[in-house]
């Protein structure tokens, strides 16, 4: 018997991340010591009273149905008021604010409720590849935008209105602090994204959760006016908060499109375990000293990681944010080449940025997700194995 999968499956491939970490623990279990650089999951635990909190939540007795797709009413307020502290937004909690189940079910239920057959998205490159497989499972056609470190990772705007007809595109997709490379918005950038939205009736969707890692200005999109008119804002508490596999998430928005996403949706899941609603909301009211803390944490861990892309010749930028450090390795070398003789000789991966796209090519990306310990470990058997 021979079942062909559907088309929107055979458009796209296995993510990157889930056949090399197959590899990774292939090498393992032959007996390697593999030092992990490449994915950005958080290696530290949460907030010590958000465990409590959880832990004391799943205790009660109504805490274990299904709950509300639009999300626990706790966890709505607590998002509300952090974009007021840390953003200086006033949401409305109950018509602008839909938790998710992380924010990269966020970029589904969007792509799937507003793009079909016919329509185009702007997708950056080098970006999260996330952004193009779930335009091309809605049927999409992708339309790359072009960063470059001479833009500083930017859009430029005259460039992408020089496409030509950009009557199709539905969707535009942001990320800043941006991934891979961790340049860094500003209320300018987001100021033209809203105004180039507006002038052709493009949704903005700005992906944001990397906000609080090694950034000392933050923004969001909202913070413009008139946003809401055209933008969708995804947050997420997986790299702040240290709560990855917690997958919790929001999506920030007018009431008519969050009414369309919830169309999507309310089909797809049956709300989030109560206690981590709660528990979650615990997190959102800590104050900044718990992301001094954590910064503290990664700072030291940059300068390890910049020591090995000294050594590799590697070129980057002191003030990136987000979880990682991004560098540009030396002329004529293959991103994809490098990854796997440091791979095979230091037995140490480091992510090749060609796999966030083709301006990607020529880069590597150090997760910063690694204790002390093994950042220096791993630089020490580059330094003795790669020359």
């Amino acid at each position: 018997m021979s079942i062909q999968v559907a088309h929107r499956i055979s458009a796209v491939e296995t993510y990157f991340f889930a056949k090399k970490l197959a590899e990774i623990r292939e090498m393992n279990a032959s007996g390697m010591d593999i030092i992990n650089l490449g994915i950005g999951s958080p290696d530290l635990p949460p907030p010590p009273e958000v465990i409590a909190t959880l832990q004391e939540s799943s205790s009660q007795s109504d805490a274990h149905g299904y709950q509300s797709y639009y999300g626990h009413p706790l966890l709505k307020q607590a998002f509300k008021k952090w974009y007021q502290k840390y953003f200086d937004i006033r949401l409305d909690a109950e018509q602008n604010i839909l938790p998710l189940i992380g924010s990269k079910e966020g970029i589904m239920h969007i792509s799937m409720a507003f793009l079909q057959a016919g329509d185009q998205v702007l997708i950056p490159n080098p970006g999260y590849p996330a952004y193009a497989a779930t335009a091309k499972i809605a049927g999409a056609e992708i339309i790359p935008y072009y960063l470059s470190a001479d833009n500083d990772w930017h859009p430029d705007f005259k460039e992408i209105e020089q496409l030509g007809d950009l009557s199709k595109v539905k969707i535009m997709w942001v990320n800043y602090p941006h991934m891979p490379t961790g340049a860094k918005g500003s209320k300018d950038l987001f100021q033209s994204l809203v105004d180039f939205g507006k002038r052709h009736d493009i949704l903005i969707c700005h992906d944001n959760p990397y906000a609080f890692i090694l950034n000392d200005e933050v923004h969001s999109i909202h913070q413009i006016k008139g946003s809401l008119d055209c933008a969708i804002e995804l947050v997420s508490l997986s790299k702040c908060y240290n709560m990855a596999g917690w997958r919790i998430g929001a999506l920030a928005a007018s009431s008519k499109i969050i009414a369309e996403v919830i169309k999507f949706k309310s089909n797809m899941d049956s709300g989030m375990f109560k206690p981590m609603q709660i528990a979650a909301a615990k997190a959102l009211e800590l104050g900044g000293e718990w992301f001094g803390s954590l910064n503290e944490i990664y700072r030291k861990r940059k300068q390890i990681a910049i020591k090995i892309f000294d050594h590799l010749g590697v070129d980057y930028q002191l003030n990136s944010a987000g979880l990682f450090v991004w560098g540009k390795l030396p002329i004529g070398l293959n991103s994809f080449v490098e990854s796997d003789r440091i791979l095979e000789k230091a037995k140490v991966f480091i992510t090749p940025g060609s796999i966030f796209g083709s301006n990607g090519d020529g880069y590597l990306r150090i997760s910063l997700c690694t204790v002390d310990e093994r950042l220096e470990e791993a630089f020490e058997r580059i330094k003795t194995t790669v020359a």
